[in-house]
């Protein structure tokens, strides 16, 4: 049987974690410019993507990813344009966990070894600007700033660009490290929990203990995906190894995201924000924790981090791949707040969150 000569045209890539949020909207956006072998868990819950070849895989089982690799060559051949490596352990609760080292470090390796018996283009790694230190405003992150990551999820995104650095041998590989993300429904848990607070008026809502003038770069999901698509375009002319920041120049400071949420939700020019000691904070946290039937988001180890100011320096990405962001969560508030306001419960539900107004 001859092969499909569209087939023959296309260029394979290989998507881990395929039916997240990154994975689902990178293959909807771009699935007719690839051929796509997505590499995910078995069973549900599985949102629907557009891929042509979805294959099972364990990040964690020596075994599920050698099977998976062996049918992306059966299906495929052994040369891959490029491999999108997004599958990743993440939990906000902050605990740790070993899934970290299973999942996020160990997979990783376990898949760059599997790719050795490949011809790969390109190694693609999704990592976060929470692997460097937070700075005071004014000042931006770059890439070359030392490592310097304050919670478990970073600290396995450090340790797995170490483990992508000694395994990847002859393969030309970039470490994305994203900002925040998010999109019109929001799907940012930050973002939708503060929603949440202004929204129900929660008496949470009128405190906050850190730094009302600092805050975290964002960035919107077909940005992000933008970024992927020409990541893989320009493989043949980035450097052997790279690490690029991604994310918005413009860090809406915790105040003014304050402020206009109440706006857009209440329609109020004033909310009532009043700073609380970080002991007495972490107090009510803790005691929050401890209540029965109780699942907060708020957790005493994120306190801490309340002070935090992330900006980025994205220059190099502007460079090297010619890319820039084309949306801002200045401009998409309003866009977030009408899905909400809209239809509270399906943008609960989109979001994750019990519906109690």
């Amino acid at each position: 049987m001859e092969s499909d000569p569209r087939e023959q045209q296309q260029e394979c890539i290989l998507i881990t974690g395929s039916s997240g949020r990154i994975g689902k909207a990178f293959i909807n956006r771009f699935h007719d410019q690839f051929r796509e072998f997505a590499f995910d868990r078995e069973g549900p819950p599985h949102p629907p993507h557009s891929a042509e070849h979805v294959i099972p895989c364990d990040m964690s089982s020596d075994e599920s990813v050698q099977a998976a690799l062996a049918e992306t060559r059966r299906l495929g051949g052994g040369r891959i344009a490029s491999v999108l490596h997004l599958a990743a352990y993440y939990d906000f609760s902050g605990k740790p966990s070993p899934l970290y080292e299973e999942i996020t470090v160990k997979g990783t390796q376990r898949l760059l070894r599997g790719l050795r018996d490949f011809e790969v283009e390109q190694f693609v790694f999704t990592s976060t600007m929470l692997v460097h230190p937070p700075v005071v405003p004014g000042d931006f992150i770059t890439e070359e700033d030392p490592f310097d990551p304050r919670w478990d999820y970073p600290r396995s995104k450090v340790e797995t660009e170490a483990v992508i650095h000694r395994e990847r041998r002859d393969i030309p590989t970039v470490s994305l490290r994203v900002a925040g993300v998010y999109d019109d429904w929001t799907h940012s848990i930050p973002l939708a929990q503060h929603m949440q607070r202004i929204y129900e008026r929660r008496l949470l809502s009128h405190f906050f203990p850190g730094e009302f003038g600092h805050g975290q770069a964002f960035l919107h999901m077909d940005d992000l995906v933008e970024a992927l698509y020409l990541t893989i375009r320009r493989r043949r002319v980035l450097p052997p190894e790279t690490a690029l920041l991604l994310g918005e120049s413009e860090v809406m400071s915790f105040s003014e995201l304050q402020r206009e949420l109440a706006r857009l939700i209440h329609g109020e020019k004033y909310w009532l924000t009043l700073p609380i000691p970080k002991p007495l904070a972490k107090l009510g946290a803790w005691l929050q924790e401890k209540m029965p039937g109780s699942d907060p988001f708020i957790r005493p180890w994120m306190i801490d981090r309340a002070d935090d100011h992330f900006a980025l320096d994205t220059s190099r990405a502007r460079t090297l791949l010619h890319w820039d962001p084309r949306r801002s969560l200045r401009e998409t508030l309003p866009v977030m707040v009408a899905q909400l306001k809209a239809d509270p419960k399906a943008w609960y539900k989109e979001n994750g969150l019990e519906y109690k107004v």
